[in-house]
């Protein structure tokens, strides 16, 4: 009977872990349809969770990134350190951007605010979202220092006991581009931390809880415990591996020593290049973020995302390195190499579990934000109005290819946000999207091939100028295969009228002319010879491959009608092999 009970008391438990996931899902959810920022509202560039009351998070929501949510999970502590627990009141939120202690640039604001059960706080709820505009130099990799990169805010209330902390709202309305978006945020903000609050309060009513401590224990205990038995199952050793990027004004070199202990996996990037004068600086908080997502999308995808299954996953870093810098290092454009974390770790992971790790992939998001108004380089050739705008619009490249799966095309990994519909921006912004298509040919050739990029024609309205706070990586530096497959295609910036471009800094999109994007692909996985040639066929077919390149790099030869020409096909594959 012991046993039943126990088994009752832990099926008991799973149910309300399960129920405790889906009240942040709705706190995220009604974040999502409260923004009033592109950013938030239609890509999902957030975070939400709830933490026990020591800071500890408990539970995260499904929709959100890794660098936002895994970040937030550092925050907290430090705002329960500024405002214990036991001085919060109903009705209180707080809210700080400060990089070192939140998600990493200023852009992000995280608010936390206290959940009340029967006149005592039991829990906290937090989100981080990323603003359009706070100000300064506006998001790009220019500032030297972070006091030249915007606004920023420590610890304080946004929310006292339910009343807006106006003076803090009138500093920010007044220091940024697109005031009511910002705003709008940052009431959304608070607004979806109620609805998490309210939501919890349901839950615990309905199952007769006092407070979340023994659930809290439950969860975190049990997810250490199953990411721990998930890492014994991996050969104990030390394996190392690099990527170079192309940094700003120099390439960054990131290396990676991941070691499998017996109750622990340590990631440390002794070697790694020093920081940058530019702002692709990644803080603490960050570089942990895509660490511990690294290793947990290979070695235990499974498991909830909460305090207990990210213990056995610790990392460290240089202090002055390009992945741990200090106050006051510029630190906006973080995600350039904040997202080549993940495919650093694979790397080395790649040598560890049977199957491999997928190739490498464009991984950083080519984060397009354009800037118009008559102050913009190119207004001065240009005869008429110039309307004032900040438009922020995210694009992705191709992602590596997998052991067994072909790599994603134009998707979003390792940030996870979703694609922004064009007519988005178009409605708020006088610009045009002219085109945006994939990229052929731009995916690593393997027996799984690289997942492929896209190419983006952006025009202003009239043939009005405007500017690029460029930010985009893997120009000079693509996404290489794993297991035989090839390389992807790097970047390229440039103007329709034929110039090339910068892939970091600001620059002009002159009058009448057009900004090019052509984002990178993902490597391949395996030999590309090994890849069936019926499959080749197909790629051609829908337009992700040339026939000059079945041929070139799988060796598939095909007819005028796109069918495997079996005969010619396998005298390329037998003259390939004895080569």
């Amino acid at each position: 009977m012991a046993k039943k009970n126990d088994a009752l008391a832990q099926i008991h438990m799973q149910v309300m872990w399960n129920r405790l996931i889906s009240v942040v899902e709705e706190q995220a959810q009604t974040l999502v349809r409260t923004a009033f920022s592109t950013s938030v509202r239609e890509a999902g560039d957030l975070s939400a969770g709830v933490f026990d009351e020591q800071g500890r998070m408990l539970a995260q929501a499904v929709t959100g990134t890794p660098g936002h949510i895994n970040s937030m999970a550092e925050a907290v502590p430090h705002f329960i350190a500024k405002y214990p627990m036991s001085k919060m009141k109903p009705g209180d939120h707080f809210i700080t951007n400060d990089p070192w202690q939140a998600s990493g640039h200023l852009h992000d604001f995280t608010v936390v605010s206290p959940t009340f059960h029967k006149g005592r706080a039991v829990a906290l709820f937090a989100n981080t979202i990323h603003v359009v505009d706070i100000g300064g130099r506006g998001f790009g990799p220019d500032g030297r220092q972070v006091f030249e990169e915007g606004l920023n805010i420590p610890i304080m209330h946004l929310f006292k006991e339910g009343k807006a902390n106006e003076t803090l709202m009138e500093l920010i309305r007044t220091n940024v581009r697109e005031p009511m978006q910002v705003e709008g945020d940052l009431f959304a903000a608070a607004a979806c931390n109620d609805t998490g609050s309210k939501r919890l309060v349901d839950m615990m009513t309905e199952f007769e809880l006092k407070d979340l401590n023994k659930l809290g224990a439950f969860i975190i205990e049990s997810s250490r415990k199953a990411t721990i038995e998930k890492i014994r199952k991996l050969k104990p050793g030390t394996y190392r591996n690099t990527m170079q990027t192309d940094g700003y004004d120099a390439p960054v070199t990131i290396s990676a020593a991941l070691t499998v202990g017996k109750d622990g996996i340590h990631v440390d990037y002794e070697g790694t290049s020093g920081a940058s004068p530019y702002g692709i600086n990644v803080v603490f908080n960050y570089t942990k973020a895509y660490t511990c997502f690294g290793v947990k999308c290979i070695v235990a995808p499974d498991i909830p995302n909460n305090y207990g299954s990210l213990l056995p996953i610790t990392f460290s870093a240089p202090e002055g390195s390009i992945l741990n810098v200090q106050r006051p290092w510029a630190v906006a454009a973080r995600h350039i190499i904040g997202h080549c974390l993940p495919d650093t770790v694979f790397g080395c992971l790649h040598q560890v579990v049977p199957e491999g790790a997928q190739a490498e992939g464009s991984a950083s998001l080519w984060n397009v934000q354009l800037r118009g108004g008559p102050s913009v380089s190119g207004g001065v050739a240009f005869k008429g109005n110039i309307p004032e705008f900040e438009m922020l619009q995210f694009n992705s490249g191709g992602t590596g290819a997998r052991p067994t799966k072909d790599g994603l095309n134009s998707t979003a990994f390792p940030s996870g946000v979703r694609g922004m519909p064009v007519e988005a921006n178009e409605a708020i912004t006088p610009v045009v999207f002219w085109k945006k298509e994939l990229r052929p040919d731009s995916g690593g050739a393997g027996t799984q091939r690289g997942g492929l990029g896209q190419i983006i024609e952006i025009g202003g309205i009239d043939g009005i100028p405007f500017d690029v706070l460029a930010m985009f990586e893997r120009c000079e530096n693509p996404a290489h295969g794993r297991a035989g497959g090839g390389t992807a295609k790097s970047g390229r910036v440039s103007l329709k009228s034929g110039k090339q471009m910068r892939g970091k800094g600001r620059q002009s999109i002159p009058p009448d002319d057009k900004l090019v994007l052509e984002l990178p692909g993902g490597g391949g996985f395996g030999s590309p010879m090994k890849r069936e040639p019926s499959r080749v066929a197909n790629d051609v077919k829908n337009g992700y491959i040339t026939r000059e390149a079945a041929k070139r790099d799988y060796g598939v030869a095909l007819r005028d009608d796109l069918s495997v020409d079996d005969e010619t096909t396998k005298s390329l594959r037998t003259q390939r092999a004895a080569e």
